[in-house]
Protein backbone atom coordinates (compact mmCIF):
# COMPACT_ATOMS: atom_id res chain seq x y z
CA UNK A 1 0.00 0.00 0.00
CA UNK A 2 1.31 3.45 -0.88
CA UNK A 3 2.17 5.59 2.13
CA UNK A 4 0.62 8.64 0.44
CA UNK A 5 -2.78 7.10 -0.17
CA UNK A 6 -4.99 6.82 2.92
CA UNK A 7 -6.06 3.19 3.56
CA UNK A 8 -9.73 4.23 3.46
CA UNK A 9 -9.24 5.60 -0.07
CA UNK A 10 -7.37 2.50 -1.24
CA UNK A 11 -10.19 0.33 0.10
CA UNK A 12 -12.84 2.50 -1.57
CA UNK A 13 -11.07 2.44 -4.95
CA UNK A 14 -10.65 -1.35 -4.77
CA UNK A 15 -14.32 -1.77 -3.79
CA UNK A 16 -15.55 0.44 -6.63
CA UNK A 17 -13.48 -1.44 -9.23
CA UNK A 18 -14.57 -4.81 -7.81
CA UNK A 19 -18.23 -3.76 -7.91
CA UNK A 20 -17.86 -2.37 -11.45
CA UNK A 21 -16.39 -5.69 -12.60
CA UNK A 22 -18.70 -8.06 -10.71
CA UNK A 23 -22.11 -6.35 -10.37
CA UNK A 24 -23.64 -7.85 -13.50
CA UNK A 25 -26.21 -9.45 -13.42
CA UNK A 26 -26.50 -9.46 -9.59
CA UNK A 27 -25.39 -6.71 -7.18
CA UNK A 28 -22.22 -7.45 -5.21
CA UNK A 29 -22.82 -8.31 -1.56
CA UNK A 30 -20.58 -6.80 1.09
CA UNK A 31 -19.84 -10.35 2.21
CA UNK A 32 -18.60 -11.41 -1.26
CA UNK A 33 -16.60 -8.20 -1.59
CA UNK A 34 -14.99 -8.74 1.83
CA UNK A 35 -14.19 -12.36 0.98
CA UNK A 36 -12.43 -11.41 -2.28
CA UNK A 37 -10.27 -8.87 -0.40
CA UNK A 38 -9.80 -11.00 2.76
CA UNK A 39 -11.39 -8.38 5.02
CA UNK A 40 -14.05 -8.68 7.70
CA UNK A 41 -17.28 -7.17 6.27
CA UNK A 42 -17.43 -4.57 9.07
CA UNK A 43 -14.31 -2.88 7.65
CA UNK A 44 -16.14 -2.25 4.39
CA UNK A 45 -19.49 -1.08 5.70
CA UNK A 46 -18.52 2.51 6.55
CA UNK A 47 -16.73 2.91 3.22
CA UNK A 48 -19.63 1.44 1.24
CA UNK A 49 -22.16 3.60 3.09
CA UNK A 50 -20.10 6.74 2.36
CA UNK A 51 -20.09 5.80 -1.34
CA UNK A 52 -23.88 5.28 -1.27
CA UNK A 53 -24.41 8.56 0.60
CA UNK A 54 -22.44 10.44 -2.09
CA UNK A 55 -24.41 8.84 -4.94
CA UNK A 56 -21.60 6.66 -6.28
CA UNK A 57 -23.14 3.32 -5.30
CA UNK A 58 -26.69 2.05 -4.96
CA UNK A 59 -27.40 -0.23 -2.03
CA UNK A 60 -30.05 -2.85 -2.77
CA UNK A 61 -31.76 -4.71 0.08
CA UNK A 62 -33.09 -8.24 0.14
CA UNK A 63 -31.79 -11.77 -0.28
CA UNK A 64 -30.13 -10.93 -3.58
CA UNK A 65 -29.16 -7.43 -2.50
CA UNK A 66 -25.80 -5.79 -2.47
CA UNK A 67 -24.14 -2.87 -4.20
CA UNK A 68 -23.95 -1.67 -7.77
CA UNK A 69 -22.69 1.50 -9.39
CA UNK A 70 -25.13 4.39 -9.20
CA UNK A 71 -24.03 5.71 -12.58
CA UNK A 72 -21.86 4.71 -15.52
CA UNK A 73 -18.34 3.81 -14.51
CA UNK A 74 -16.93 6.27 -17.04
CA UNK A 75 -18.78 9.02 -15.14
CA UNK A 76 -17.19 8.26 -11.75
CA UNK A 77 -13.70 9.60 -11.15
CA UNK A 78 -11.23 8.49 -8.53
CA UNK A 79 -11.50 12.08 -7.25
CA UNK A 80 -15.24 11.57 -6.67
CA UNK A 81 -14.42 8.46 -4.64
CA UNK A 82 -11.73 10.30 -2.65
CA UNK A 83 -14.10 13.13 -1.77
CA UNK A 84 -16.76 10.63 -0.67
CA UNK A 85 -14.56 8.66 1.72
CA UNK A 86 -12.06 11.27 2.89
CA UNK A 87 -14.54 14.02 3.62
CA UNK A 88 -13.36 17.51 4.53
CA UNK A 89 -9.80 16.27 5.22
CA UNK A 90 -9.32 15.99 1.45
CA UNK A 91 -9.26 19.79 1.19
CA UNK A 92 -7.58 21.27 4.26
CA UNK A 93 -8.81 24.63 5.48
CA UNK A 94 -5.87 27.08 5.77
CA UNK A 95 -7.76 28.97 8.51
CA UNK A 96 -7.31 25.98 10.81
CA UNK A 97 -3.59 26.65 11.16
CA UNK A 98 -1.93 29.36 13.24
CA UNK A 99 0.99 31.73 12.63
CA UNK A 100 3.70 30.28 10.39
CA UNK A 101 1.80 27.04 9.88
CA UNK A 102 -1.15 28.97 8.48
CA UNK A 103 1.05 31.09 6.24
CA UNK A 104 3.52 28.44 5.07
CA UNK A 105 2.39 24.88 5.76
CA UNK A 106 -1.33 25.19 5.10
CA UNK A 107 -0.92 26.68 1.59
CA UNK A 108 1.53 23.90 0.71
CA UNK A 109 -0.86 21.22 1.99
CA UNK A 110 -3.80 22.85 0.17
CA UNK A 111 -1.80 22.99 -3.07
CA UNK A 112 -0.69 19.36 -2.72
CA UNK A 113 -4.24 18.29 -1.89
CA UNK A 114 -5.54 20.10 -4.96
CA UNK A 115 -2.94 18.42 -7.18
CA UNK A 116 -3.73 15.04 -5.60
CA UNK A 117 -7.45 15.42 -6.27
CA UNK A 118 -6.83 16.79 -9.78
CA UNK A 119 -4.84 13.67 -10.60
CA UNK A 120 -7.60 11.45 -9.21
CA UNK A 121 -10.25 13.45 -11.10
CA UNK A 122 -8.51 12.49 -14.36
CA UNK A 123 -9.02 8.76 -13.72
CA UNK A 124 -12.44 7.09 -13.97
CA UNK A 125 -13.67 3.77 -12.68
CA UNK A 126 -13.79 2.78 -16.37
CA UNK A 127 -10.03 3.46 -16.58
CA UNK A 128 -9.38 1.41 -13.44
CA UNK A 129 -11.50 -1.47 -14.78
CA UNK A 130 -9.48 -1.34 -18.00
CA UNK A 131 -6.28 -1.64 -15.98
CA UNK A 132 -7.74 -4.57 -14.04
CA UNK A 133 -8.77 -6.31 -17.25
CA UNK A 134 -5.35 -5.64 -18.83
CA UNK A 135 -3.71 -7.19 -15.77
CA UNK A 136 -6.03 -10.18 -16.28
CA UNK A 137 -7.37 -10.04 -12.74
CA UNK A 138 -9.80 -12.87 -12.01
CA UNK A 139 -13.49 -12.21 -12.33
CA UNK A 140 -16.19 -11.95 -14.94
CA UNK A 141 -15.94 -9.33 -17.63
CA UNK A 142 -18.45 -6.54 -17.03
CA UNK A 143 -21.29 -6.37 -19.56
CA UNK A 144 -22.61 -3.21 -21.17
CA UNK A 145 -22.41 -0.31 -18.78
CA UNK A 146 -25.52 1.83 -18.75
CA UNK A 147 -28.11 3.05 -16.32
CA UNK A 148 -31.80 2.93 -17.08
Amino acid sequence: MDALAPPRLVLALAAMVDIALHARPQPVSAKALAARHALPPRHLEAVLQALVHHGLLKGLRGPHGGYELARERRRISAGDIARAVLGPEAAPDPEAFQAVFGLVVAPLVAEASGAYLATLDAVTVEDLCGRAEAARLPGPRAGPDFTI
